[in-house]
């Protein structure tokens, strides 16, 4: 715990650096700066950036006495700029060394990283992306955090009026929100390190140390029950299903709603034919392969004429108009395909609180991974059906029973052990899920 005697005095603001990738709102903040007598100092682009919009600016060599070399890669890495972030002001020998040094004390730091999670995913060369691995940002930033209680560091866009209002009102920043900045950067560095570490190593690859390189998308009403508390988080790098899906109609998603969907999807994306597939508590309730989207919910639904009522619908096809008008006459949550005609969704559309999900990306196949107390299990997915069939009895299965038996292994999957699934003509007759007896399944 830090006590009160340990907090330092005020942030007495007389330098800032400031060096962003992305340069929303940083005239604000520069300005801000400017009226408050407080010197910037600058790196290439943003010292470009902020002269010619009439902010005056010092460039880093002028501090350093030392041009950035190496196309830019060395522009900060320098006794003159870290000295000056990580004395500590409270240390008379801090203050007296970097004096005898002629560094002078940088009281703000407002930084902003190459951004390489979006770059990782675009086409782009190996050697292109680890040209957006940035060095000196992190290192100035993970300085200046280190050094919090001394140095305000900023490295979100969405952070600059706080802290312009408090140093407004209060003439400092408050402690409390500069360590939330500090811990802000080392929540933004284990997950830019971690997306580093993916691309070189690959998620899939059981490494020594796993990297979750997650942000919140959105804050949720509540959880699996009401009673509890849930955000949701996407992944910074490469695609997936749960995270670029388009809402195009309905109520915010919830909890449940993601979870369902993620399943639904999984499950239709297990076939090349045309299926549909309805869904209700994580638990498919009804599967089936159709001539069109038409007749595989028709048979979908009369899997389960129950169930299905307030659950979910997925498609592997675009639903048209007709499928529309069918699935429009019970009550359901979520609807999910990769695509909808205009008229299907003139007709959905009616339902003002029946969500309509579009998602064009296939389930990522990738590892998976299940949380216990203090510790997570990792598997590879389970994408294995059958090399050989080796029928051991005297009756021989035909080719349609073949087939209901593929069909019935790729349902069976996603049902919870013990599990059983019952296929008649590639629809779902029978799905019986979560026993403890497989009697009791069947």
């Amino acid at each position: 715990m830090i006590s009160k005697e340990n907090l330092g005095g005020k942030v007495k603001l007389k330098r800032a650096l400031i060096s962003v990738y992305d340069k929303t709102n940083v005239l604000k903040m520069a300005n801000f700066l400017k009226s408050k007598g407080v010197e910037i100092i600058s790196t290439g682009g943003t010292y470009k950036y902020l002269k010619e919009n009439g902010i005056e600016v010092k460039e880093v060599s002028e501090v350093t006495g030392f041009e950035e070399i190496l196309d830019g890669r060395v522009k900060t890495l320098h006794p003159a700029i870290h000295g000056g972030i990580l004395a500590v002001r409270s240390k008379k020998e801090h203050m007296d060394e970097i004096k005898k040094k002629g560094i002078e004390p940088i009281d703000m730091v407002v930084v902003n990283l190459y951004p390489f999670f979006d770059k990782v995913d675009e086409d782009l060369s190996f050697d292109e992306k680890m040209e957006f691995i940035d060095i000196g940002g992190p290192t100035m930033i993970r300085a200046a955090a280190k050094n919090f209680k001394d140095v305000i560091v900023l490295t979100d866009i969405n952070d600059y009026d706080r802290v312009i209002d408090e140093i407004e009102s209060l003439g400092d920043v408050s402690f409390e929100f500069r360590k939330k900045l500090a811990g802000k950067v080392f929540n933004l560095m284990s997950a830019y390190d971690g997306a580093i570490s993916n691309f070189l190593l690959g998620e899939d690859s059981y490494n020594d140390y796993l990297s979750f390189t997650y942000k919140k998308a959105q804050n949720l009403r509540y959880g699996e029950n009401p009673h509890q508390s849930a955000a949701y988080y996407v992944k910074t790098c490469g695609k997936g299903a749960m995270k670029d899906f388009e809402v195009l109609n309905g109520k915010e998603l919830s909890y449940n709603n993601i979870k369902d969907m993620d399943i639904a999807w999984k499950v239709v994306n297990e076939f090349d034919t045309t299926v549909c597939c309805a869904l209700k508590h994580n638990t498919p309730c009804g599967v089936a392969e159709g001539v069109n989207v038409l007749d595989a919910y028709t048979k979908a639904y009369e899997c389960d004429s129950i169930s299905i009522f307030g659950g979910i619908v997925a498609f592997n096809r675009k639903v048209d108009k007709e499928t529309a008008k069918e699935l429009v006459k019970i009550f359901l949550e979520i609807v999910i395909a990769p695509d909808f005609d205009e008229d299907a969704l003139s007709v959905l559309r009616r339902k003002k609180n029946l969500r309509i999900i579009k998602c064009s990306v296939k389930p990522s196949g990738a590892v998976e991974f299940a949380k216990v107390d203090g510790g997570i299990l990792v598997q590879s997915p389970d994408n294995k059906l059958i090399e050989n069939i080796n029928v051991v009895t005297e009756a021989q299965p035909n080719k349609s029973q073949i087939e209901d038996m593929i069909f019935g292994m790729k349902v069976v999957k996603y049902v919870k052990s013990n599990a059983i699934v019952i296929v008649k003509d590639k629809k779902t007759v029978g799905i019986g899920g979560g026993q403890v007896n497989r009697i009791w399944a069947a």
